[in-house]
């Protein structure tokens, strides 16, 4: 007789969560969107975007982003909302009297919780990313024209093992950079160097060409030198390295990502850390619907007397303080104080601390 039972409780309380969560990202999500349209509406019109584009480029891709983005805090107002009604209704009093534990009632809701990860992790690493590149194309089109990043002064990274460029100004409307120069190594030394008054790229035929150049050859004790006014070259490099945005990385999938940071270290980008730090935050934050069910379920379960408001305010203080403490410990990753991993996992270490510690005070 038991088994039925818990097998109906079990679905009851599933229903429950993944019922409420979705309403609660609906509702919150709409209001979202009639904020944003209120704050952007004359943009869009001063930029003549059509209204299909604002619908299908813009909100539609919107919505996944934002909903991912504050998933932990609708993860745990849920929780917090319909646990609290279970208890205020007594409902929770009464599973537990009929011989379900507390343990055992954490069931349904870890697998709610893992169905939530697994959603929250696929959009994060599959779907947002292209939707965010869509979302991207449309700001920089009809909304306040946004500025790409312009790497223009000082240019310097490796392009491949032991080949390194250096650029004194680059302009990114005409594609064009000057005191360019490249060095190749072998085994340490230096083997060969080009310099060029003016480098710029030719859409035409994919090269760079080159303008008042000249190369310079280490063989051993020998040097030689070619001179030219003007030829056409191959480099590992595009102009799209010049014109990447800060936040380009949300436009990259989770492969896509890698291969990037690959390619940063190989250059040696100065903010790899912050690369590293959205690549684990893409594994580290789906994994908070766990902690945060776990804190928001042992808060929620009491029967309060003053009803199922001092149950959300602290389901609310807590969450907000999750995501102020994730962003406030990736800071340390950015100044070099920590690795990105550990900046990125100390949040979900500590609260997990403070949802056991707040499991054991639960009425069981």
């Amino acid at each position: 007789m038991i088994k039925p039972a818990l097998y109906i409780l079990d679905w009851y309380i599933i229903r429950k969560f993944l019922g409420t969560f979705f309403f609660t990202i609906a509702l919150i999500v709409s209001i979202a969107v009639v904020f944003d349209l209120s704050e952007k509406i004359d943009d869009f019109l001063e930029n003549n975007a059509p209204l299909r584009k604002i619908i299908f480029d813009y909100y539609l891709n919107f919505i996944p982003y934002f909903a991912v983005l504050f998933s932990p805090l609708f993860t745990f107002i849920t929780v917090i909302y319909f646990t609290s009604r279970m208890a205020y209704n007594t409902e929770i009093i009464a599973i537990l009297s009929s011989g379900v534990s507390f343990h055992r009632l954490l069931v349904p809701y870890f697998i709610s919780a893992f169905a939530l990860t697994l959603f929250s992790f696929s959009l994060n690493n599959f779907v947002i990313p292209h939707a965010n590149a869509r979302k991207l194309i449309f700001e920089e089109t009809y909304y306040h024209n946004s500025p790409k990043v312009v790497r223009d002064r000082n240019i310097h990274k490796q392009i491949e093992p032991g080949i390194f460029i250096y650029l004194e100004s680059y302009n990114t409307i005409s594609n064009s950079g000057r005191k360019f120069s490249m060095e190749k190594f072998e085994e340490g030394r230096l083997v060969s160097k080009l310099f060029a008054d003016e480098i710029r790229w030719d859409s035409l035929i994919s090269k760079w060409h080159l303008r008042n150049y000249y190369i310079r050859n280490y063989l051993g004790d020998n040097q030689a030198l070619i001179r030219g006014q003007s030829a056409d070259t191959v480099i590992n490099l595009t102009p799209e390295e010049f014109r990447r945005r800060e936040n380009a990385v949300e436009a990259m999938n989770l492969g896509e990502l890698n291969r990037f940071i690959r390619e940063q270290k190989l250059q040696g980008a100065p903010d790899i850390d912050r690369y590293l730090i959205d690549k684990h935050r893409r594994f580290s934050f789906p994994f908070s619907a766990f902690i945060l069910t776990l804190i928001g379920v042992s808060v929620s379960s009491r029967k309060a007397k003053g009803g199922i408001g001092m149950q959300l305010g602290i389901g609310l203080l807590i969450s907000f303080s999750y995501i102020v403490f994730m962003q406030f410990s990736s800071q340390f990753a950015i100044s070099g104080s920590v690795s990105p991993f550990i900046a990125v996992w100390i949040p979900n270490v500590l609260f997990t601390i403070i949802a056991a510690f707040i499991y054991r005070l639960a009425p069981k």
